[in-house]
């Protein structure tokens, strides 16, 4: 979706301030923002999380989940099988490759002079640095809605089990 004024205004309006460092806004079926991407530098700083979720209702439903105990059931059955470490690993890899791969060639630059390439490099989903380990759901799933990963798919199949939502 192209960010024009009216663009960064409804991001904005979902997030109760003006975006920093808005690249991409990536839009539900209705056209509405549901995520955004943001730089990996933010005033020379490292941004914590590539992809943010913007959606309301997939937040309010997400904040739910994680209420609910839903990261700590994951988080055992991540701890109890080795494929899903591995698949999240594999996950946490590929989205550093994307967040590189999607830096211009003088943010790369900037990054490397700021000192923050090995940062970066050991930075997953969420700015998370142990691959094994859950944070937030609402990182893994705002990265899951553009590069399908891991706690995406555990997350729905969590939400299909749920049935029907009203947020």
């Amino acid at each position: 979706m192209l960010i024009t004024p009216e663009t960064e205004a409804a991001v904005a309006a979902l997030l109760g301030r003006a975006p920093r460092g808005l690249r991409e806004v990536i839009p539900g079926a209705d056209g509405a923002p549901r995520v955004i991407r943001v730089a990996s530098l933010v005033d020379d700083k490292p941004f914590p999380t590539l992809y943010w979720l913007v959606d309301p209702q997939l937040n309010l439903r997400i904040d739910r989940a994680e209420a609910s105990g839903l990261i700590a059931r994951l988080q055992a059955r991540v701890d109890a099988e080795p494929d899903l470490r591995v698949a999240m690993a594999a996950d946490h890899a590929a989205y550093i490759a994307r967040r590189m791969a999607l830096a211009s060639a003088q943010e790369r630059a900037r990054i490397e002079a700021l000192g923050y390439t090995q940062v970066l490099a050991e930075k997953g989903i969420g700015g998370i640095g142990d691959f094994t380990r859950i944070r937030c759901l609402h990182t893994w799933y705002a990265a899951h809605l553009v590069m399908p990963n891991t706690i995406g798919r555990l997350l729905e199949a969590h939400w299909s089990q749920e049935g029907p939502q009203d947020a």
